[in-house]
């Protein structure tokens, strides 16, 4: 329920963000644009229509309560983000406005929800419909759980969903093409099975569309732009898993990362700066058998407390080694944070901790924070040493 609560939580709040905003500065450019072709001129106005088109809110929230595993869950989220994002930057960049002047409405059911439209639904927006991205969202995640009958109804209430885009004029027949084919995008971009590997890539292209959409759309500030190219060259890095992307060398970043890649550099010790200061009553790092120690990056007072001719294998590529560690002791294995390593990086930094520590010397294991990579390191070594042991014995 957690986990549903904060996918719920997180697509309301982007999409809370991304659509008015569009909505926004469409009105301030006081867009013209109709993407009106004559076909729409003959698409009558229905106003009771508007209580399917109404109830795309609900099924949008009903949807992360509905899906019965993680990976269902982490499907559908990821795709109504993607959905939302890409269509909301469609928006900044193409605005268009609906054609025509809708007529007045009777009845005080279908007048309350046209007036509750047009708070939150301005007449743009248009192309593609969101509405109808996300009914194919709704009809992928919902169909494998419906059968006979109440598949059928479903079909058959998003089909008047879909509908009611251009019968209420919200839309015109292209948003609804439009709408079709982003659906149909996002589902082939998020496929069931690859949201574990391509987690950390999805959220930093999300979070490079919501800096376009709020740092360059809205504030028109273009030095927001570098920080969308650094957050798709990070997405791009984790796509390709290429854990040496910042090529970090002798525990220092070249000039060409930081250039590239500032935004993210500041960012991760920024973050390293608040977990020490968050940490300052416990250790910097602890020791797990004799000679094998595990933690974070060090600062230069931290470091003086590791014993004497301690080797250092370094699992950060973010952060710069403290200077009192960069001496001939230290080795530097980059693993990609918040992503799992690839066998093979791990087989070589467990060889070089068994070399090290076989050999009796004291050895240092660190990653950025000291939460994820270098105790996963560490856990793998004891449980290697634990069983070279077990079969010494035998």
């Amino acid at each position: 329920m957690r986990h549903r609560l904060l996918h719920l939580a997180l697509n309301w709040a982007v999409f809370s963000l991304c659509y008015p905003l569009a909505n926004l500065l469409a009105h301030r450019q006081q867009t013209a644009r109709s993407l009106a072709v004559a076909l729409d001129g003959a698409v009558p106005f229905v106003p009771w229509m508007v209580l399917p088109y109404a109830s795309s809110g609900l099924l949008f929230t009903l949807l992360f309560f509905a899906v019965r595993t993680h990976e269902q869950l982490r499907v559908a989220s990821r795709r109504l983000l993607l959905a939302t994002c890409l269509a909301c930057l469609v928006f900044v960049m193409m605005p268009a406005r609906f054609g025509f002047e809708r007529p007045a409405v009777d009845g005080w059911l279908t007048a309350a929800l046209f007036s509750w439209l047009d708070l939150v639904d301005q007449p743009y927006n248009q192309f593609p419909s969101l509405h109808v991205a996300y009914c194919v969202i709704f009809w992928l995640t919902f169909k494998p759980l419906c059968g006979g009958a109440l598949g059928i109804a479903l079909a058959g209430w998003l089909l008047l969903v879909g509908a009611s885009t251009v019968f209420t004029w919200q839309h015109h027949l292209l948003d609804v093409g439009g709408g079709l084919l982003l659906g149909l995008l996002v589902a082939w971009l998020v496929r069931p099975g690859t949201t574990r590997r391509h987690g950390v890539t999805f959220y930093y292209a999300i979070g490079a569309a919501l800096l376009a959409l709020v740092g360059v759309g809205a504030l028109g500030n273009w030095l927001a732009a570098y920080g969308v190219a650094c957050l798709l060259l990070v997405a791009a890095a984790y796509h390709a898993r290429r854990a040496d992307f910042l090529r970090k060398q002798a525990g220092r970043h070249p000039l060409r990362a930081w250039l590239l890649f500032w935004p993210y550099l500041a960012g991760y010790r920024l973050t390293w700066m608040l977990v020490r200061w968050r940490e300052r009553r416990k250790p910097a790092f602890t020791q797990q058998v004799p000679g094998l120690w595990v933690g974070r990056r060090l600062s230069r007072v931290e470091a003086a407390l590791l014993p004497p001719g301690c080797a250092v294998i370094d699992l950060s590529a973010e952060l710069p080694e403290s200077i009192a560690l960069r001496g001939a002791g230290y080795r530097h294995f980059p693993l990609l944070d918040l992503q799992a390593p690839q066998p093979g990086q791990l087989r070589q930094v467990l060889a070089a901790v068994a070399d090290v520590h076989g050999a009796g010397k004291p050895v240092y294991i660190h990653c950025a924070m000291g939460y994820s990579r270098s105790r996963l390191v560490a856990r793998l070594y004891l449980r290697k040493l634990q069983t070279c042991r077990s079969r010494s014995i035998s």
